[in-house]
């Protein structure tokens, strides 16, 4: 049934959380597990990005999130594939889904990042409406 999962990870609580949900999914149906993390373009504005930075923004923060992931999920018995990528997360997300015909994206209710529209419209929210396959949000 899911041949393939898609689990974006950002550095949030709620990527945290789903994980859970992502072991027991993939250990069910014996799915392949592709973890994807997106470092965000950045905005153009680098007195905002000093003041603020963004672990998302950084190429390094990324890869160590994705390393430490997939270490996580080894300890669990599950091999992983990581993808990392650049550009604005949900398109990422929902490109990369297809690319690799992801049959379910598993998401935290809640990311890091916002969309350019600010608080009305979150990430996940927008995944949900541009998804290729069906997503499991995981509140």
């Amino acid at each position: 049934m899911f041949k393939t999962v898609l689990f974006p990870i950002d550095q949030s609580r709620e990527a945290g959380e789903a994980a859970e949900a992502v072991v027991s999914i993939v250990q069910t149906y014996r799915s392949r597990l592709v973890l994807l993390s997106v470092v965000e373009e950045a905005t153009g504005d680098a007195t905002a990005e000093v003041a603020n930075p963004d672990p998302m923004k950084s190429v390094e923060a990324v890869a160590k999130l994705l390393e430490t992931a997939k270490s996580l999920f080894s300890q669990q018995g599950i091999q992983t594939e990581t993808i990392e990528r650049e550009g604005k997360p949900a398109f990422t997300i929902c490109d990369v889904a297809d690319e690799i015909g992801a049959n379910l994206i598993i998401m935290g209710c809640r990311g890091m990042g916002l969309s350019e529209e600010g608080l009305t419209d979150s990430v996940t929210n927008r995944v949900i409406n541009l998804s290729p396959c069906p997503v499991l949000i995981v509140p």
